[in-house]
């Protein structure tokens, strides 16, 4: 089933590729840049989203955090509702549309990312000795037992400054890292959704899809003078 979906996505993704003149990128990923479109020489990056019901909030992703908030910034949106193999109609929403609901995810959030930047810089190598062990020689498996597949084995191996293992204060590096990314994977969304009241003022796209979308998006470059500041940026 989950399966058939993701075919069913793809198929409708493709056919908002057709219609808008998109391009995909040539190295793309499933949580990459979804197309591109050129204008006046500028490569314009567009997240594509689908749904099958004429109205009703839009699924996003799992696990939302600071990586897709400072992704999305300055990504131009096209929110398709599809009858079928065809959509019923489109929104374009440009970045300045879509800011109001991105500031809103990340000031729900960023309180949980601040604190995972300064609280490991917080713990002593005695909590560490508390819950590792008091060691003078930690092993590569003391390490990956404790921060586990998020580091690759070329960077357990750099960061071992002893032979065959980490000194104590090698070893707090990696314990801070560890707080770090456990704050941040329980600080994530588990898929916000974009609601009608976020996107029906973005301009309606229903004919002429490629040329209506390059003249929406020409305008907004001319007003748009410098590219909006990831929420995470900003003061």
């Amino acid at each position: 089933m989950a399966r058939n979906l993701i075919a069913q996505d793809d198929a409708r993704e493709n056919r908002l590729v057709d219609i808008f003149n998109l391009v995909r990128p040539a190295r793309r990923v499933r949580h990459g840049v979804d197309a591109v479109l050129v204008v006046d020489g500028q490569e314009i990056e567009f997240e594509l989203k689908s749904v099958t019901t004429a109205r009703g909030s839009i699924s996003t992703v799992r696990d939302l955090g600071r990586d897709h908030i400072e992704k999305w910034a300055n990504k131009h949106w096209i929110v398709a509702f599809f009858d079928g193999t065809d959509p019923l109609r489109c929104r374009y929403g440009s970045p300045t549309a879509v800011a109001p609901w991105i500031d809103r995810i990340w000031d729900y959030i960023k309180r949980d990312f601040e604190l995972a930047e300064l609280a490991p810089g917080e713990l002593s190598i005695e909590t560490m000795f508390s819950i590792l062990g008091r060691k003078d020689h930690y092993t590569a498996l003391d390490a990956r037992k404790l921060h586990k597949m998020q580091y690759s084995a070329a960077k357990y191996k750099e960061l071992m400054d002893m032979d065959g293992g980490y000194s104590p204060e090698r070893m707090l590096e990696i314990f801070r890292a560890r707080l770090k990314y456990v704050i941040e994977r329980g600080s994530t969304l588990n898929n916000p959704h974009i609601n009608p009241s976020d996107y029906l003022a973005w301009p309606e796209i229903s004919r002429d899809y490629a040329v209506t979308l390059r003249r929406l998006v020409t305008e907004w470059i001319h007003a748009t003078p410098a590219r909006p500041i990831a929420p995470a940026d900003r003061p």
